[in-house]
Order: C-alpha cells, then structure tokens, then sequence
C-alpha cells in the first residue's frame, strides 16, 4: 500500500497552535511519518501546497509539493499522483477533504481520515471525543 498524506489537511486535526509556525507544523509532520513509516514498513508520500521553506528530506519518505502554489494545489497534485499510480487500488489518501476523497476515490485509490491517522501516527496526544461530548 503506497500512502499519499494530504499534508495541511493532517496538520490542521489539532488546534495546538500550527500556525503560529507552520514551517515546524510541517518538520514536525514528517518527522511523525518516518517514524511510522519505519515502523510499519509503509510507503509514504507527503504533499504540502509549496515546497517547504527551507526544504524538508527525509531518506524515509516522500516530500513532494503542487507544481504551481495555489488555493487546493496540493489536492490536484494528489489526485494526479493517483491517477499517474500503476496500480490506484494499492493508494490509500489520508485526508478528510470530501472533494479530494470523492476524486481519488474515483480514480481508484481508498481514503483514511485524517484525524484518525493523526491519532494513529501522534498517539500523545489523542482526541478525547467522548470527553468534549461530556462537558458541553
């Protein structure tokens, strides 16, 4: 399974103050995925709007970024990259996007929750839904 992370899509599940600093929102992103793609043995590919600034490598996984930065650039280059896959039943898409699910879907390709994944890959600090339900 090759996985495509809609990047600001992922960062965006906590309100933990990522824009204050997206540049290290972004650095601590992809530091959560090597780690989880080492420990899994997945085949990851990150994608932010624009390239990073100052570039973000990773020897574990892919940094990729839109061709041209614009309002939902990064959302195309995922779609195309599904599109472009050998294979788009072996791509799943980490976002929570309804349009972009609804397009990768079509192509092929299956879709995780981006909170979920969060979760899954940031496990520190977890969404308590039940506790948010209880004290409204």
């Amino acid at each position: 399974m090759h996985w495509i992370i809609d990047a600001m899509n992922v960062i965006g599940t906590r309100p933990d103050g990522w824009w204050r600093d997206r540049h290290a929102a972004m650095v601590h992103l992809v530091d959560l995925l090597e780690r989880w793609s080492a420990a899994n043995g997945a085949d990851v590919t990150v994608v932010f709007e624009q390239p990073p600034r100052p570039p973000i490598t990773s020897s574990v996984v892919e940094v990729a970024h839109a061709a041209k930065p614009k309002p939902n650039s990064a959302d195309d280059e995922i779609v195309r990259r599904v599109r472009a896959a050998p294979d788009p039943s072996a791509v799943r898409v980490v976002t929570s996007d309804g349009v972009l699910s609804q397009q990768v879907g079509a192509a092929g390709a299956s879709v995780y929750p981006a909170a979920a994944f969060r979760a899954e890959i940031d496990p520190a600090d977890p969404p308590d839904v039940s506790r948010r339900r209880r004290s409204r």
